[in-house]
């Protein structure tokens, strides 16, 4: 695999390995004419000023306004006075088999290469920008010049004024819980932890700020300016979360705190703006996986499809209790079995087991078609060996895929952590889920066995309050990032003040190609509506969010699998009725079963089985953090 992230591409080197075709090249120098790069299908517009700032609009309505392209370098910003010379554009035409959302991304987009030189330090370098229809990514690439440089972040995004801003701080690095602002009460100095989620004012639609193709660098934060604005901010200078200093001596995050030094050439990670008119356009978006690289061919030769990668569904022994012993996880696996589920995840206390009796469990579980996971601290990975004697016993005892946990900082150490345990992983044919982690970026596309990470404040949070508020605003922050491991579906107190439904229904709106499900496997079987649970896949083939969805409120996803269609409603803390159009199902009858709340007992659901058509409406009737969830085949 050719990895745009440490390579210094010529013109006809990126065109190959991108597998782009050039529409309009232009070698012309300019000082003061901008540049406007505009989407295919000319819906979104990056314009590019002489003076290194720039703006974003979405059919012709500001997004991103007169904000600031900078990348510091040894304490200087090399932006800043620089001067603008050639611009090389090119286009990308593309679609690759893709996991989660949708089963096909398509990568079109319009491109450009900008030569930016700073006088005043005699540097060099490169801005590349990309506009899709659906978002934009821009990137820095600095040539080596034979010496060690250190790099920090300068650049920046501005939002309109009456913008409404949903994001979480760090203070427990990427578990936290959106607050809702409006763009103006934001305070200097307010962190950010990527994707922060903006609602453009006026209904002119919505924008998303994260990063892609997280690779050799450290991960980047949000720091508010008081000004409507944001600034991108390394890992080493983000403050430090409450899980690491938990975890870790203080001298560790002193010495994580220290800008990485570079050798070489620099290539920074692409700052992505997802960019929609809707929350479906959103939801939908491939922007951060269309700028990572694609997986390489001597480890997955078949791409997504390459059979020892499994996405399913899980059973985990943790949230809704069981046995920690080799007897109880057999029993896991048989009940897993009977599920229909395809994996389960074991935590550390199989640590105490020999060899032999890992192999017992493996073996036995195999018998009900359910793949063995095995969890391990990442402080005890970071050296080769210690992960080749990890990942070379798992793949000798039949063990399926680690669960790695405790990564909680984004410094470039930490980030070469999860990409070396991804490469050697891949080496054993081992597949992993992250915890204690960052938020996506991209990875799953370069190494898709990374099934899904946490990131995310899920159902491993016990004292949580106004969890269907939080339920109804993921899909359309964190998850906007890629997968989540939230271990949804529990029936008992964890749920809080939301329903038995609504609990079912976030198993199909939350996106996991490994969902591991936090109820006990015997409680989802004895559930009156265990029979649609079974049925709800990890991996979709076509996701659509529907016009009644808002922020924070109510999340309404039509999703497909196969000829099978699901419709899953979460329901914020408002009791609501919605009229549904089932104008995504194909012509003809379907047949229907439907879980609805019992508005007098959220534990407890009101099953009905009947025949609808295309052309029918259905109505939705449900309680304060009620949910509804359909099955049509």
């Amino acid at each position: 695999m050719r990895d745009e992230t440490k390579t210094s591409y010529t013109r006809r080197d990126f065109l190959a390995a991108a597998g782009v075709a050039p529409f309009v090249i232009t070698s012309v120098a300019f000082a003061k004419t901008p540049v406007n790069i505009i989407s295919p299908n000319r819906s979104v517009r990056f314009s590019f000023q002489p003076d290194l700032r720039y703006s974003v609009s979405l059919r012709n309505r500001p997004v991103i306004e007169n904000a600031k392209l900078g990348i510091v370098i040894d304490g200087v910003d090399i932006c800043r006075d620089a001067t603008v010379g050639k611009v090389t554009t090119y286009r990308t035409n593309d679609q690759y088999q893709w996991r989660g959302v949708h089963a096909k991304a398509i990568d079109r987009c319009n491109g450009a290469k900008i030569a930016v030189r700073h006088p005043q330090t005699k540097t060099d370098h490169t801005i590349e920008i990309r506009v899709f229809d659906d978002g934009i990514a821009f990137r820095y690439l600095l040539p080596d010049v034979g010496k060690t440089r250190v790099p920090e972040e300068g650049s920046t995004f501005v939002f309109p004024g009456g913008s409404t801003a949903w994001f979480h701080d760090f203070y427990g690095h990427y578990e936290g819980t959106h607050v809702k602002k409006a763009i103006d009460d934001i305070k200097d100095g307010e962190w950010a932890a990527p994707p922060l989620t903006i609602k453009l004012p006026g209904n002119s639609g919505y924008a998303a700020v994260s990063e892609a193709a997280l690779f050799d660098y450290a991960g980047t934060g949000l720091q508010a300016d008081g000004k409507r604005g944001f600034k991108g901010v390394l890992g080493n200078a983000l403050p430090v979360s409450h899980p690491y200093d938990l975890r870790y001596p203080k001298e560790e995050a002193k010495r994580l705190s220290i800008p990485a030094p570079f050798a070489g050439a620099i290539t920074t990670p692409w700052r992505v703006v997802l960019i929609g008119g809707d929350l479906n356009t959103l939801v939908n978006s491939d922007v951060i996986n269309n700028v990572s690289p694609p997986p390489d061919k001597k480890y997955f030769p078949q791409g997504f499809e390459t059979p020892w990668l499994r996405p399913g569904r899980a059973v985990w022994k943790y949230l809704d209790g069981g046995e920690s012993t080799l007897d109880g996880m057999k029993e896991f696996s048989r009940l897993a079995g009977e599920l229909g589920f395809e994996h389960n995840i074991v935590e550390g206390f199989w640590r105490r087991w020999t060899e032999d009796q890992i192999r017992e469990l493996v073996d036995y579980s195999k018998k009900f078609n359910v793949g063995i996971w095995f969890w391990a601290h990442s402080k005890d990975l970071h050296t080769p060996e210690s992960r080749q004697k990890l990942f070379s016993q798992l793949a000798r005892v039949g063990v399926v895929g680690s669960k790695i946990d405790f990564f909680d900082h984004e410094a470039k150490e930490i980030i070469d952590l999860y990409n070396a345990l991804l490469k050697e992983a891949a080496e054993h044919k081992i597949m992993l889920e992250f915890h204690g982690a960052n938020k996506p970026t991209g990875q799953t596309r370069s190494w898709p066995n990374e099934l899904t990470r946490e990131a995310i404040r899920g159902m491993e949070y016990r004292s949580m309050t106004e969890r269907s508020v939080h339920n109804t605003t993921l899909p359309f922050t964190r998850f906007l990032a890629g997968p989540a491991d939230y271990t949804p579906v529990i029936f008992g107190e964890r749920r809080r003040e939301t329903s038995w439904t609504h609990q079912i229904a976030t198993a199909a709106v939350f996106t996991s190609p490994l969902m591991i499900y936090g109820a006990h496997p015997k409680n989802i079987l004895e559930n009156p509506a265990a029979d649609l649970i079974k049925s709800i896949p990890s991996v979709w083939d076509e996701t659509i969010v529907l016009p009644v969805s808002e922020i924070g409120e109510i999340a309404a996803f039509a999703r497909r699998h196969g000829k099978t269609w699901f419709l899953a409603i979460l329901n914020g803390p408002i009791a609501k009725t919605v009229n549904i159009r089932l104008s995504f199902l194909a012509p003809g009858e379907h047949k229907a079963m439907l879980v609805r709340d019992k508005m007098d007992d959220p534990a407890a659901v009101a099953i009905e089985n009947s025949t609808v058509k295309n052309r029918d409406v259905l109505k939705v009737e449900m309680r304060v953090g009620g949910g509804f969830i359909a099955r049509f085949s």
